[in-house]
């Protein structure tokens, strides 16, 4: 059996939201990857702690790991017991009269420091499920929304080119009442799949308490029976509608029935009856979709003489969970190094973030309208999104007193490996610099332009720094551009004069 992994923060943090949810011990295992009793370690711990789902927003990951592990004085480990010939008792179950309670008796005859009664059940049961995997499913009303794509697509023509372009099928079905929601979007992404997700918790107007997806890549980085790796958009969407998340079991099509059922009729009764329409924009064809998912809802269905509608009205929607304020706003989520100017490079600009955090890893959460960085789950800057003009976004209060003297990066050592090389190169480190809002915004330019200089000739390096300075090109790409051509001497115009420190101005740096 392998070691016993140490759990992140963040799958504690699933542990509990999908322990709130009411899910069992073994499926929020098979969700994070973890052993039934890591689970159970974990919600112990918790109780203990006094934390219950949900956490206070001000809990960071640090704190939540000082609350669960502060008082741990050993590693935790793995108790073994004599394991019983399980085939065996499999057979012995077929037999009249014989119960789980009296092989348990015999076992714990045979072994008195076997399991006790409940462990031996799970996994004679466990056993007997590997043995015959279909299982029946009892969907309790209120408890899991199925969701998945349908496989077949929906031509879509483009009214200025006559293009036709196929939309997917988004399709969600109810586990108690089986109401059914569906949409066409344009891709599988991750963007389409989180909003088809807000849309239709907007249409059943709640929310259960768990998802079940399909192992999409848009909403499973990982798909694995032992280790199933959320997205982290998909994972911040559950947070936000407090809403559980277990993934089916890869190629398991049981697991997930419900959607299967629900992925079969999108496609005949959706399909078939929009087959002789022409749609001419997305907006079009939804429409038209809601108008046939409705009439399918208030059909009756045969075994129960009820429709899907009135079906959820009466038991699923009195058991649904309220809806948050606000939609979820979908925010995509990178990672970002710090670098020696306390910033962080998102989509070709720059972002501050406080200094004291130079060097060290970032979550980065993107909207359409802002950008904010998170350092061990805490947020520490937030910007609003560039699109244009000035590369660098940089708040006051991320900036340290002495842009000189609080690390070991500084202008005047920029200027002293410079200086190696002469007086052009050192001047154009220097104008570097000052051609910036401030010269730690120039420590990238300097260390590319420093590096490439490497190898080169002093006399080549001189020559080339000199014909930046006369054209003034204080950009890394211009000057690496000089340093990798040919140099050619040239007389100096009388139109344009020599650039020397005392005509350079730069805020912070020449005095």
């Amino acid at each position: 059996m392998p070691a016993k992994r140490r759990l992140t923060m963040r799958a504690i943090r699933h542990i509990l939201r999908l322990h709130a949810s009411g899910a069992s011990d073994r499926s929020i295992g098979r969700s994070v990857g973890a052993a039934r009793s890591t689970v159970q370690d974990t919600l112990k711990r918790a109780k203990a702690a006094g934390l219950t789902w949900p956490l206070p927003a001000d809990l960071t990951d640090t704190l939540l790991e000082q609350r669960l592990f502060a008082k741990t004085g050993v590693k935790t480990g793995l108790r073994r017991r004599p394991e019983p010939d399980w085939a065996a008792l499999a057979k012995e179950m077929k037999r009249p009269g014989v119960t789980m309670t009296i092989l348990h008796e015999e076992y714990r005859a045979a072994y008195p420091e076997g399991y006790g009664y409940s462990r031996f059940c799970d996994l004679l049961r466990e056993f007997e499920r590997r043995l015959s995997p279909t299982m029946r499913q009892n969907h309790v009303a209120g408890d899991k929304v199925f969701v998945d794509y349908s496989g077949k697509k929906l031509p879509i023509v483009d009214p200025a080119t006559g293009e036709v372009r196929q939309a997917e099928i988004f399709v969600a079905v109810l586990g108690a009442s089986n109401l059914t929601y569906a949409e066409a979007t344009w891709t599988q992404t991750l963007p389409d799949w989180v909003e088809a997700h807000v849309r239709m918790f907007r249409f059943l107007g709640g929310v259960p308490k768990l998802i079940v997806p399909d192992n999409l890549k848009s909403g499973v980085h990982k798909a694995s029976f032992y280790d199933p790796e959320l997205n982290r958009s998909y994972g911040k969407l559950a947070a936000h509608y407090d809403v559980g998340v277990l993934p089916t079991r890869s190629r398991k099509p049981r697991d997930k029935s419900k959607v299967e059922v629900g992925v079969r009729f999108a496609q005949f009764y959706i399909l078939g009856r929009l087959r002789n329409h022409t749609f001419f924009s997305l907006a079009e064809a939804n429409a038209a979709i809601a108008g046939v998912v409705e009439r399918m809802n208030a059909a009756p269905l045969r075994r129960l003489g009820i429709s899907r509608r009135e079906l959820f009205e009466t038991v699923e929607r009195p058991t649904l969970a309220a809806l948050p304020a606000d939609d979820y706003e979908f925010a995509q989520w990178q990672f970002a190094r710090v670098g020696l100017d306390y910033h962080i490079e998102v989509e070709g600009f720059f972002y501050s973030v406080p200094f004291g955090l130079i060097g060290e890893q970032v979550d980065v959460r993107l909207t359409q309208r802002t950008l904010e960085a998170f350092h061990k789950g805490e947020r520490v800057a937030a910007h609003s999104r560039r699109y244009g003009g000035q590369a660098h976004g940089t708040k006051p209060e991320h900036m340290p007193a002495s842009h000189r003297h609080y690390a070991s990066w500084s202008p005047e050592r920029f200027r002293s490996w410079a200086a190696a090389f002469g007086p052009n190169t050192e001047m154009l480190i220097g104008a570097i610099l000052a051609s910036r809002r401030h010269p730690e915004q120039g420590y990238r330019t300097c260390i590319g332009v420093l590096r490439h200089m490497r190898g080169l000739s002093k006399e080549r390096v001189e020559a080339a720094s000199a014909k930046a300075l006369a054209i003034r090109a204080f950009s890394s790409k211009g000057i690496v551009v000089l340093l990798d051509a040919r140099p050619s001497p040239e007389p100096a115009s009388p139109e344009r004069p020599a650039i020397t420190h005392r005509n350079i101005r730069g805020p912070g740096y020449f005095h």
